[in-house]
């Protein structure tokens, strides 16, 4: 398991071609989801340094936050609600670029300006949703859901119970 980040500058195609395998060293031979879940988060955040980045999982009916790396956030999501709900209720990935124009959006930080959701998947069922927000407008695109669709499924969602 690799404990190091190296971090570069560079086109965003190859931020993340160079964050992939040192996600992967992180994960690997390691079990735990909550554990995995928060080093993927660190280690966005340290190449990215969006505003949030997080997982929400699926508990009893609702999203409810997970490992994350920002300010503090909405505890709790209904189905349907907000980006996170919505992507859920889809079961596919929404690019927002600006969150003030997305019918319902939950504002848990008024610096966020834009937002990607990313579900992850345990078979065909949503289990939970990566959610990453930016202070920018029109931050995320295709090369970010590409990437971290890639990421999410990276993760071992087998060993989550419920």
């Amino acid at each position: 398991m690799a404990e190091d980040l190296t971090i570069i500058k560079g086109s965003k195609t190859e931020q993340y071609e160079t964050l992939i395998p040192q996600i992967k060293g992180l994960l690997e031979g390691e079990e735990d989801l909550i554990a995995n879940l928060a080093n993927v988060t660190g280690a966005l955040k340290e190449q990215f340094n969006w505003l949030w980045i997080g997982f929400y999982l699926v508990k009893k009916g609702e999203l409810v936050l997970g490992p994350f790396q920002g300010p503090v956030a909405c505890t709790r999501i209904a189905k349907g609600r907000g980006v996170c709900g919505t992507s859920w209720a889809e079961a596919r990935t929404l690019i927002v670029s600006d969150v003030e124009k997305f019918p319902g959006h939950i504002a848990c930080s008024s610096l966020s300006k834009s937002e990607i959701v990313v579900p992850l998947f345990k078979g065909d069922e949503v289990v939970g949703v990566l959610d990453v927000d930016s202070a920018e407008l029109n931050e995320f695109d295709e090369t970010d859901q590409k990437y971290l669709e890639e990421i999410v499924k990276l993760v071992v969602i087998e060993s989550l119970n419920y």
